[in-house]
C-alpha cells in the first residue's frame, strides 16, 4: 500500500527514466524541418559530417538528435515510415546501453536503425543480432535500403557464407547476424593461422533483437566447435537394452530438477545385468575406476529415457532425433545435446548414431556478448528478467510505453481440477469465440497436446491449423491467415515470431497469392481490390473483440506467457487473453497444488467447473517466480564456472593474436627453449645437490629427445668448476648455434614462418586438450562438496595448476619440434606440403560445420520452405554441391541424402 502511495507521488523508476529522455525526443524533433529540407545528398553529406566531427573528438551523445534526426529523414524516404515519439525513445535507451522492452508491433526493427547508425558514425562496426537466418536476411534488405540513403553499408552474415563475401560483409557498416554465426566466427577467427583469414573486426556495439531468448533461453547452453572421436555406437545399444528392464524401485526422478539416480537395488541389478552381458568384468564393481565410462553410459541411456519424451523434447525426422525448443517449438536442426545424451536418444529411438565428438574450441553466449564494449537489446518481455540481465550483462530494462494505448482485455486464469475437464471447456470455449467470427490462436506446451487438441477439434467439425515442428515450413503462413475472421490456429509456443498477426489477415501474403493465382491480371489492380476488401475484414474482426489468445497450460517462465499474450493487442488494437489450467499440468504437480486442491475440494466445485479468481493468478506468478529464481542461480553457477575457463580462453586468443601479428617470434621460441634447458637442469642436477649425485646420464639422454643434440654432457660433471650455471650456458650456447645453423640451411624468412606455424599449432592442439581436461574436472568436481569442500574453489585451483602445466608442456612441445625440424628433399617438401593442406582442410570443415552444442537452429543452404536462389528441381547442375548430410537445396529441411540426393 505504502508503496503504491510513493510511485503515486514520485513516479516509478520506469517512468523517472522515460521522463528523462522527453527533452531529447523534444530535441529530434524540433531539427525535423532542417533535415526534411535535405535533399538526398544532403543527408549522406551529413552522415561525413557526423563522422568528421567524431574524429575531431565530439562524443555520440553529442550528436545523438541530429544523427536520430537524419536518420529518422532516411527511413521516412526510404521505407515511408516516419518513426513515433516511442521509437526514438527506444532508440536512444539502446544507444545507452539498456534493453528496450517494446510491445509486439510497435516496429522494433526500425527502432534498431537509430543507435545502430549513430554507433556507426565511428568506423567501427555495428552488429544487430536476430534470433534466425531468415530474420537476419529479411531486416537486413529491409533496412539496408535506410542506410543507403544515409550513406552506409549494409552485411549479412548467414551459415555456409562464402569466405570473401562474409569478410566483406563484416567490413559493413551495419551487420546483421544471429547469435549463432557471431559466437561460432569468433571462435574460428581464434582458430585460424593468418590475420588476413580473421572475418570479425571490433566488438564495439550490439543491438540484441529478441534479447530475452538470446540472452537468457539460449545462453544455458554454450557454442561448441568439435571433431569427430571414437565410435561407440554398439555400446549404446548394449546399455540401452537393459533400460526397460528397470523398474521403479531401481531409480529415482526428480522432476524440477530433471536428474535421475539410482537406488541401491539399481546399483545391484545393473551391475549383475552389466557382467551377464559381458560388459563390466566378473568382479568388478560399479564403484571402481575402470568402470567410469560404462557407468556414464547407464547413465545418460536412463536419462534418455526418463527425462526426455518423443514428440516434447524431441522428434524423430528421417530416422534422425531433431530437438525442439522448449521455448519456441521450433525444430532445432543440426542441435545436439553434449556429453553422450544425445547418442543415447538415438539408440533409444533405433536411429542411426552419429559418434560423439571431442571440443575443438567453445565459448557461452554470456561470455561472447560481454566482450562488446556496449550491448542492448529489444525485446517484448524483459521486466521479469531485469535482475539476471542486470547481473550478468549490466544491462538495464525500460519499458516504452506503446504508440496507442493497450486495449486487449486479460481474463483471470480458469483453474479445473483435471485435464479432461480442461480441454472440454477450451474446446467450448473455442466453439464460443468460433460463432461470433473472433479469430483464436491456442497455445499448446507441446506437440502431443497440440495433436490431442486438435483432434478433439475435428471431432467438433471445427476447421483449424496446426503449427507445430512439424509444420514449421508453413509458419509464415499459418501465422499470417490466424488474424482471419473466425480463424482458429493453435500454435506450440511459438506464436509467430517474426510475423505479425495482423487483424484480418496479412495483405501482403494475400496480394501475393492473387498474383500468382492470376497471373495475367495488373499487380496493382489486385493489390487495391485486397486493401479495399482487407478494411472490411479488420473491421469485422475488430467487432467481433480482435485476436482472443488462449492458452492451455502456464510455462515455467512468465515471460514466455507474456509472449503469447502478447499476439493480441497489437497497436491498440481490440484483444483478449485467457489461461485455462488443471491440476494435472507440470507447472500445477510439480511445483506443489496440494494446498490449490484442497481449496477446490472444499468449495465443494462440481465437474466441469472452474476457480477463477485474481489470488489464483497472484499464486500461480509467485510460483513461476520461484521457478525463474532457481533457475537462474543454475545459469550464475555454471557461468561462475565459465568464467574460470574464459579467463583462459582469452590468455591464449590474445597470445595466439599477438604471435599472429608479430613477423618474428623467434625471442619467444628461443626464451621457450631456454626454459626447457633451466627445467632439465634442475631437474637432473639439483641446485642443493653435490656433482656426484647428479644424473648426468639422465641429462644427456634428456638433451637428446627435446634438444636433439649430442654433447659430451657426462665428461663435464668430471669437469673442476661445473655448476649447474655453467651447465645451463654450455646447453643453451649449443642449442642457439644448432638452431642459427638452421636458420642458415632454410633462410631466415622460411624459419621465422616455420616457427610461428609451429608456435600456433602447438597452442591451438595443447588449447584442445585442456578443453577437455576441463570438462572432466567439472563433472567430477561436484563431489568434493561431499567433503565440506566449495566445488567452485576447487575447480579454480585446479584449473589453473592445468592451466601453468599446459604452458610447460607448451614449451617443452615448441622446443622439441623446432629442434627437430632440417631441410627437406623437394619430395619430402612435397609430401609435407600435401599432409599440411589436408590437414588446412580437415580443420576448415570442421569449422564450417561444426558439429556443436548448440549448433545454429536451421543452418540449411536455404530457408526451411524456400529454395535456394536459381534452385531447379529438373536440372541437378542447378543443384550446387550440398554434401550428403547437408540440407538439401530445395528448402524443404531434410538432409540432401534423404531428399533430391537420394540415390535411385
Amino acid at each position: 500500500m505504502l508503496g503504491k502511495i510513493a510511485r503515486k507521488v514520485f513516479g516509478s523508476p520506469n517512468d523517472r527514466k522515460i521522463k528523462a529522455v522527453r527533452p531529447l525526443v523534444e530535441k529530434i524533433n524540433a531539427l525535423e524541418p532542417e533535415f526534411a529540407a535535405l535533399d538526398d545528398a544532403g543527408l549522406i553529406a551529413k552522415t561525413q559530417e557526423f563522422r568528421e566531427r567524431i574524429e575531431k573528438g565530439e562524443s555520440l551523445d553529442n550528436l545523438l538528435p541530429e544523427a536520430f534526426a537524419n536518420c529518422r529523414e532516411g527511413a521516412r524516404r526510404a521505407l515511408g515510415l516516419r518513426a513515433f515519439d516511442v521509437q526514438l525513445m527506444g532508440g536512444i535507451f539502446l544507444h545507452q546501453g539498456n534493453i528496450a522492452e517494446m510491445k509486439t508491433g510497435e516496429g522494433k526493427t526500425l527502432v534498431a536503425t537509430f543507435p545502430a547508425y549513430l554507433n556507426a558514425l565511428t568506423g567501427k562496426g555495428v552488429h544487430i543480432v536476430t534470433v534466425n537466418d531468415y530474420l537476419a536476411k529479411r531486416d537486413a534488405e529491409w533496412m539496408s535500403n535506410v542506410y543507403g540513403a544515409l550513406g552506409l553499408t549494409t552485411g549479412v552474415i548467414y551459415p555456409r557464407q562464402p569466405d570473401d563475401e562474409k569478410q566483406q560483409a563484416y567490413a559493413c557498416d551495419i551487420t546483421y547476424a544471429t547469435n549463432n554465426e557471431l559466437g561460432f566466427d569468433y571462435l574460428r577467427d581464434n582458430m585460424k593461422s593468418e590475420l588476413n583469414q580473421i572475418f570479425q573486426r571490433d566488438h564495439f556495439f550490439a543491438v540484441v533483437d529478441e534479447v530475452d531468448s538470446i540472452l537468457i533461453d539460449e545462453a544455458r547452453t554454450p557454442l561448441i566447435i568439435s571433431g569427430p572421436s571414437q565410435d561407440r555406437s554398439e555400446l549404446y545399444v548394449a546399455v540401452d537394452k537393459l533400460i526397460p528392464d528397470l523398474t521403479d524401485e531401481h531409480y529415482t526422478v526428480d522432476e524440477k530438477t530433471r536428474n535421475v539416480t539410482f537406488t541401491d537395488e539399481g546399483n545391484e541389478f545393473l551391475e549383475e545385468q552389466l557382467q551377464g552381458r559381458g560388459l563390466l568384468e566378473e568382479g568388478q564393481s560399479l564403484y571402481d575406476p575402470e568402470s567410469t565410462t560404462i557407468v556414464h553410459h547407464v547413465n545418460q541411456a536412463i536419462r534418455a529415457h526418463k527425462l526426455f519424451t518423443r514428440d516434447k523434447d524431441y522428434i524423430v525426422r528421417d530416422s534422425e532425433v531433431v530437438l525442439i525448443d522448449e521455448f519456441t517449438g521450433r525444430m532445432m536442426s543440426g542441435r545436439r545435446l553434449s556429453d553422450g545424451l544425445h547418442q543415447a536418444i538415438e539408440a533409444k529411438e533405433g536411429c542411426d548414431i552419429q559418434p560423439e565428438n571431442v571440443t575443438l574450441a567453445s565459448v557461452t553466449f554470456q561470455n561472447y556478448f560481454r566482450l562488446y564494449d556496449r550491448l542492448s537489446g529489444m525485446t517484448g518481455t524483459a521486466a521479469t528478467e531485469a535482475e539476471e540481465f542486470g547481473q550478468i550483462y549490466g544491462l538495464g530494462v525500460v519499458e516504452v510505453p506503446t504508440n496507442v494505448p493497450i486495449s486487449r482485455i486479460d481474463d483471470d486464469d480458469a483453474v479445473y481440477r483435471t485435464g479432461t475437464e480442461k480441454y472440454a471447456a477450451i474446446v467450448a470455449e473455442i466453439h464460443k469465440s468460433h460463432e461470433k467470427g473472433q479469430p483464436v490462436l491456442v497455445g499448446t506446451t507441446s506437440i502431443e497436446k497440440s495433436e490431442m487438441l486438435s483432434a478433439m477439434l475435428t471431432q467438433a467439425n471445427l476447421k483449424h491449423n496446426v503449427l507445430n515442428a512439424r509444420q514449421h515450413e508453413q509458419e509464415a503462413q499459418i501465422i499470417a491467415d490466424a488474424g482471419k475472421l473466425g480463424a482458429v490456429t493453435i500454435a506450440t509456443n511459438m506464436a509467430g515470431r517474426g510475423t505479425d498477426i495482423k487483424l484480418g489477415g496479412n495483405v501482403e501474403f494475400k496480394v501475393m497469392e492473387a498474383i500468382t493465382a492470376n497471373p495475367d491480371r495488373n499487380p496493382d489492380e489486385i493489390r487495391s481490390e485486397i486493401e479495399e476488401q482487407h478494411k472490411s475484414d479488420e473491421q469485422a474482426v475488430k467487432d467481433a473483440g480482435g485476436l482472443f489468445v488462449l492458452a492451455t497450460e502456464r510455462h515455467e517462465s512468465r515471460r514466455i506467457d507474456n509472449q503469447l499474450r502478447g499476439r493480441s493487442g497489437r497497436q491498440g488494437d481490440p484483444g483478449r487473453s485467457s489461461f485455462f489450467l488443471s491440476l494435472e499440468d507440470d507447472l500445477m504437480r510439480i511445483f506443489g497444488s496440494e494446498r490449490l486442491e484442497k481449496v477446490l475440494s472444499s468449495l465443494g466445485m462440481k465437474e466441469g467447473e472452474a476457480i477463477v479468481h485474481p489470488w489464483v493468478n497472484k499464486s500461480l506468478e509467485r510460483a513461476q517466480a520461484k521457478v525463474e529464481g532457481r533457475n537462474f542461480d543454475i545459469r550464475k553457477q555454471l557461468l561462475k564456472f565459465d568464467d574460470v575457463m574464459n579467463d583462459q580462453r582469452k590468455v591464449i586468443f590474445s597470445q595466439r593474436r599477438e604471435i599472429m601479428e608479430s613477423a618474428d617470434v623467434s625471442e619467444i621460441t628461443t626464451d621457450m627453449r631456454h626454459e626447457v634447458i633451466d627445467d632439465l637442469v634442475d631437474t637432473y642436477a639439483p641446485p642443493k645437490a653435490y656433482a656426484d649425485q647428479w644424473d648426468m646420464p639422465g641429462l644427456y639422454a634428456a638433451v637428446m629427445e627435446q634438444l636433439d643434440l649430442d654433447l659430451p654432457i657426462i665428461g663435464w660433471a668430471e669437469e673442476d668448476g661445473v655448476d649447474q650455471d655453467v651447465l645451463r650456458e654450455r646447453i643453451a650456447e649449443a642449442s642457439d648455434k644448432a638452431m642459427d645453423e638452421k636458420t642458415e640451411a632454410f633462410g631466415a624468412k622460411t624459419m621465422r614462418q616455420i616457427e610461428k606455424q609451429v608456435l600456433l599449432q602447438a597452442i591451438d592442439a595443447k588449447w584442445r586438450d585442456h578443453l577437455l581436461t576441463l570438462e572432466h574436472l567439472r563433472s567430477v568436481v561436484g563431489f568434493r562438496g561431499y567433503a565440506q569442500r566449495d566445488p567452485l574453489n576447487e575447480y579454480k585451483n585446479e584449473s589453473f595448476q592445468l592451466f601453468e602445466n599446459m604452458l610447460d608442456s607448451l614449451r617443452e612441445t615448441v622446443t622439441v619440434q623446432l629442434s627437430r625440424v632440417r631441410p627437406m628433399s623437394e619430395e619430402e617438401q612435397q609430401a609435407m606440403v600435401e599432409e599440411m593442406r589436408r590437414q588446412q582442410e580437415e580443420m576448415q570443415r570442421s569449422l564450417q560445420q561444426a558439429a556443436a552444442t548448440p549448433a545454429p537452429a536451421g543452418e540449411t543452404v536455404a530457408p526451411e520452405g524456400q529454395a535456394a536462389e536459381g534452385f531447379d528441381e529438373n536440372d541437378p547442375e542447378t543443384w550446387g554441391t550440398p554434401g550428403r548430410n547437408d540440407a538439401c537445396p530445395c528448402g524443404s529441411g531434410k538432409k540432401f541424402k534423404h531428399c533430391h540426393g537420394r540415390l535411385s
